[in-house]
């Protein structure tokens, strides 16, 4: 059975005309689930018919609130969604003057085995579909009562590792009648796998493209980041360069400032060559520390000045707030938590 939430309206429409049903019923049922409804009965103004027949022709998911942590500090609120098929998954609501920001995850799991991430301790389980990435925004919509302005793909998982279910996803919430929230609303973080960076661009979305970087040099990048040896920044900056000369739309590129191995001045340096040149914005992220790696925070010295050392170069250099720190607010700490609560893997 088709999952309901994966199909855009004019899917629907193709749907319910093979139904033997009017088209024009897409529209309901797109906005339906997108406030979002957890049976069909709660389509009220569909005939039960109708909602009978799409009960026996389509899934309805329906995450369940496994475990929720709200931060003292700034309000903060870190989500641990049991999905239908039994698979866990966080997401975060973050609280800004501008807006509710939220951070969605895209995979159960990753690949990627970046060094200071808790995402990828146990590897990739599967890929969330399109509608189980938008559930994540729905249901933190209707948990807390208050609208989401913003989106950023930074949670578990590689977005462009799960490329089509990820661009399916950007299109729906996206599409009028439904979330509806703006593309430049939305950044998309990656660790920089470059052939799909590529295909992005010829999307031509209006997103914000965020890489994850956290190294200038070939031989630290690897080290702490396996996917620089199938792309080496070289090709991924090269990468980088052709999304903006297609879309038009600045790449902004995030640093893990990590004690000893990030955070040198020559690698400021390097860095500020690296980009010299190109629209870039910088965000300095004071690393979070993970049990099982040996990677440490940087000083706030250290970070002040490697942003000292971009901004003299001209390069937009910010340091990231860091939110909810005492409730496991980094990626993948609570899902890694309930799944050695539960003795699995």
């Amino acid at each position: 059975m088709t999952e309901i939430k994966t199909l855009t309206i004019a899917e629907l429409k193709t749907a319910l005309t093979d139904m033997g049903e009017k088209p024009f019923r897409a529209g309901q049922i797109f906005k339906w689930l997108h406030q979002p409804v957890e049976s069909f009965d709660e389509m009220t103004d569909l005939s039960k018919d109708l909602r009978a027949k799409l009960a026996q022709r389509f899934v309805l998911t329906v995450p369940v609130i496994e475990r929720k942590q709200v931060s003292k500090v700034d309000g903060t609120v870190k989500y641990l969604w049991r999905m239908q098929g039994g698979d866990c998954v966080e997401s975060v609501l973050m609280r800004y003057k501008h807006g509710n920001t939220v951070c969605v995850s895209t995979q159960v799991g990753c690949r990627m085995g970046c060094v200071f991430c808790a995402s990828g301790l146990f590897g990739l389980k599967r890929n969330l579909s399109a509608g189980e990435i938008l559930d994540e925004v729905l249901f933190m919509q209707k948990d807390s009562g208050e609208p989401v302005h913003n989106i950023v793909l930074m949670g578990t998982g590689e977005p462009l590792d799960n490329y089509e279910n990820v661009v399916k996803f950007l299109h729906l919430v996206s599409s009028e009648g439904g979330v509806n929230i703006g593309q430049r609303h939305i950044s998309l973080s990656t660790s920089g796998i470059a052939d799909k960076i590529e295909m992005l661009a010829k999307e031509k979305l209006q997103i914000t493209l965020s890489i994850s970087l956290h190294a200038p040099d070939n031989d630290s990048r690897s080290a702490m980041m396996p996917v620089n040896r199938s792309f080496p920044i070289e090709r991924l900056i090269a990468s980088t360069n052709a999304y903006f000369d297609t879309t038009g739309r600045r790449v902004s590129y995030e640093y893990a400032m990590a004690r000893g191995v990030s955070d040198r001045p020559w690698q400021a340096e390097q860095l500020a060559k690296l980009l010299r040149g190109r629209p870039a914005h910088v965000n300095l992220i004071p690393l979070n520390e993970v049990a099982e790696s040996a990677l440490k925070p940087s000083t706030r010295e250290s970070v002040r000045k490697f942003q000292e050392i971009l901004e003299k170069h001209g390069i937009a250099a910010t340091v990231r707030r860091k939110l909810g720190p005492d409730i496991d607010a980094a990626c993948g700490q609570l899902r890694r938590r309930q799944l050695e609560n539960e003795g699995t893997k």
